[in-house]
């Protein structure tokens, strides 16, 4: 029996759910229903296929008759195995049994595609509650749950605010109220769309010296004045919903993918280069020569060209800014470096807010010891922007056209940059035991959730704001159990900026700088691991991409580095996508019926005199079917697709008379695809080969080798079968005389 107390809690659970999501329930009824299962088609007189019981097995073609194979006493069909080494898979070979014969077609294969229908109720609801996550975790929130969300919030702004203030005014040269605004908006409309409970969404220094540098482009060409700040938090509102637009459409159009297509050894390469240029932007302010990097107009210039200057012009710095910042800078690095050395044995001691702490106190010492007086140089009224506060301005208007030019291709790569670095915290946080559930992490929705929270940030000039893994690993370790830390921290930001700014205006710049010259520290030293991993792999192509990147971005821009590391990126995918992968297979030694790949394990495998089997492991497009003549050529000529062109022709025509494709890793082929193979089978046939096919996956596969004539000049569909040996006892039936 259950316990009535837990009935009661499952109630009252149920009533929490029924008022967020009763309103998207369609009409219930007492009684299940469910919709009516279609009927099996009847075999018809030109082609059927059978599909196998085995769940992992494909479907294929065979010859002779449509009776199905004998059922066995356990269920199964009596057919011999036939097995590929290396799995414990059997396929099975139609073959005669008692003297039964059968012919399989299309109908019964397995379609592509969603074809199940579940008898489910109210699913309208679990729809919602999929694409909208808050009605997913909220009917599940405990009053247990608000202690640790609430710490958890306090701890990331204590950290993170004074960051985001940073952020804004040293590398996205905007005002530092829109660095705060992306700690407002953006967590809370990702606690309601993101997929992510524990992910915490906030601006990163990446992003924001990509916003800065198309800040830069826009005076450079004309288009705002330097000093403009409304211009300038205007551009930034431009660069946040372009990016959040972008990775807004793509979440809609199904383009979860794209993460995987920025390789390793380029992000490494260009995080490193970022971390590089901003270290050496920060050391400017830093040692107060910011004014007159501004007059020189190296403000703008390269990294290269900034270090020439400090270089030039380091007797020139102001000394109680330069020992405000470096002195800052080393504290913080103190207690970064203890902390991470008293982190295995007390582990809290990550929480302490240092950074907060050095904030604070060196904005006491500006206002109690007069330093504002002496030349540093401190934040001022953070309040009184030109903008106003909380000022919305629509980004995508006709008069702005000329700021998305601008922006548009680096916009591209804030939207990139920030949906990988998301997508890695998503997938490395998980969700607690003891949180909410139930909360599976996409990456389509990652990106409408992350796209509509820039946009909206954006309609408020708001940096660009992505999920962080280090500041969601804080988030997680200080007690956080749901995504209501999120809204939290929305929550408390507000009130800072309400409340706290004025307080504020003692705030060296200096300290801000030091601040985010820790952070440039953290991207670059990560950069050492990858190179010595790569130089154990020797792995020279990735070593070239990542210096290469780092070089171009040093030397010339970013927006160089982005351009050759995403063309370069790309090229190396194209190539690896153009290549077939067909294999020639071979009979293993003292086997009757199994096969491997002839050049891996030669020593082990037997060509087949008169056949040449081919297995294509792959789907076929029009990526990699262009050279998929020559690779079969080679195979026909060499037996191996790594023998050189130029060399004689090793293999005699008369091993190439049956020609056995293995098509089990076809599970989708396109018009392009479909159209090479039609042509391959075109000249075998005007050669007098013999073509076979064996192990078809799937019936949207067949159906093209049927609509594209490739099932009538191959001979039927007795030339569809269900395996290798199938294929070759079929060949040597065909070419012995029959018996009297």
């Amino acid at each position: 029996m259950s316990d009535p107390s837990s009935r009661r809690d499952n109630g009252q659970h149920r009533s929490w759910r029924a008022q967020f999501v009763n309103f998207f329930r369609g009409p219930s009824s007492s009684s299940p229903q469910t919709e009516p299962v279609p009927e099996t088609l009847e075999p018809s007189d030109r082609t059927h296929l059978l599909k196998l019981d085995n769940e992992e097995g494909p479907a294929y073609g065979a010859r002779d008759s449509c009776s199905q194979p004998p059922i066995g006493r356990e269920g199964n069909h009596q057919w011999g195995p036939y097995s590929m080494p290396g799995t414990d898979e059997q396929t099975a070979i139609p073959g005669d049994h008692d003297g039964t014969h059968f012919v399989q077609g299309p109908e019964n294969m397995p379609r592509l595609g969603p074809t199940i229908t579940w008898p489910v109720e109210n699913h309208k609801s679990l729809y919602i509650s999929y694409y909208i996550p808050f009605f997913n975790w909220i009917p599940q929130y405990r009053w247990s749950f608000f202690r640790g969300d609430l710490i958890a919030a306090l701890t990331i702004a204590s950290i993170y605010i004074p960051m985001a203030l940073s952020l804004a005014s040293n590398l996205a040269h905007a005002p530092a109220l829109n660095g705060l605004y992306s700690f407002v908006f953006h967590p809370l409309i990702y606690a309601i769309l993101g997929s992510s409970p524990l992910l915490v969404v906030g601006p990163e220094a990446a992003g924001s010296l990509l916003t800065g540098t198309i800040v830069k482009s826009s005076v450079n060409l004309g288009h705002s004045r330097e000093d403009d700040e409304a211009a300038s938090a205007m551009v930034v509102g431009i660069a946040t919903a372009m990016a959040g637009a972008m990775i807004l459409i793509a979440g809609l159009t199904r383009l979860g993918f794209l993460d995987n297509v920025l390789s390793r050894p380029f992000l490494r390469g260009f995080i490193t280069a970022i971390g590089f240029v901003i270290f050496v932007d920060q050391l400017i302010p830093e040692v107060g020569l910011a004014e007159l990097a501004k007059d020189s107009g190296v403000s703008h210039g390269s990294t290269v060209e900034k270090l020439v200057f400090l270089a030039e012009n380091i007797r020139s710095c102001h000394g109680l800014t330069a020992a405000v910042s470096f002195g800052s800078f080393a504290i913080i690095m103190l207690f970064r470096t203890i902390k991470k050395a008293l982190e295995p044995r007390y582990p809290q001691v990550v929480y302490f807010p240092d950074r907060i702490i050095v904030v604070i106190l060196s904005a006491i010492l500006t206002w109690k010891l007069g330093w504002y007086e002496k030349g540093l140089e401190v934040l001022g009224p953070v309040q009184n922007t030109a903008n106003g506060l909380f000022a919305f301005r629509w980004p995508f208007q006709l008069k702005h056209l000329k700021h998305v030019r601008t922006g548009m291709s680096t916009s591209f790569m804030i939207a990139i940059l920030g949906f990988f670095e998301s997508s890695v915290a998503a997938k490395g946080l998980g969700e607690k035991r003891d949180g909410v559930q139930g909360m599976s992490v996409s990456a389509n929705r990652e990106m409408v959730a992350l796209g509509v929270a820039n946009v909206v940030g954006g309609c408020f000039m708001a940096l660009p704001a992505f999920g962080g893994y280090g500041r969601s690993k804080v988030n997680s370790s200080t007690g956080a159990r749901s995504p209501m830390s999120s809204i939290f921290l929305s929550i408390i930001t507000f009130v800072c900026i309400m409340v706290l700014l004025p307080y504020l205006y003692y705030l060296p710049k200096a300290v801000l700088s030091s601040t985010i010259s820790v952070v440039a520290y953290s991207l670059i030293e990560e950069c050492p691991h990858d190179v010595a991993f790569f130089l154990r792999l020797r792995g020279w192509s990735e070593l070239a991409l990542m210096l290469l990147i780092f070089v171009s971005t040093i030397f010339y821009s970013l927006e160089l580095g982005i351009a050759l590391g995403i063309g370069l990126s790309i090229l190396i995918l194209i190539r690896h996508s153009t290549q077939p992968r067909i294999q020639i297979l071979g009979k293993l030694a003292g086997t009757s019926n199994q096969f491997d790949n002839a050049e891996l394990h030669a020593e082990n495998v037997e060509l087949i005199e008169g056949a040449l089997i081919v297995k294509i492991p792959e789907p076929l497009t029009f990526a990699n079917t262009g050279d998929l003549k020559n690779r079969l050529r080679r195979l026909e000529f060499y037996g191996s697709n790594r023998a050189h062109p130029s060399l004689p022709r090793l293999r005699s025509p008369e091993h190439n008379k049956n020609i056995i494709f293995d098509v089990h890793g076809v599970t989708s082929i396109d018009g392009s695809g479909t159209q090479v193979l039609s042509e391959i089978v075109n000249d075998y046939n005007y050669l007098g080969v013999k073509v076979f096919f064996c192990r078809v996956p799937n019936r949207d596969v067949f159906r093209r080798f049927e609509r594209s004539g490739i099932v009538e000049r191959c001979g039927g569909m007795s030339h569809f079968v269900s395996s290798v040996d199938e294929a070759l006892r079929f060949a040597e039936s065909e070419v012995r005389p029959l018996e009297p």
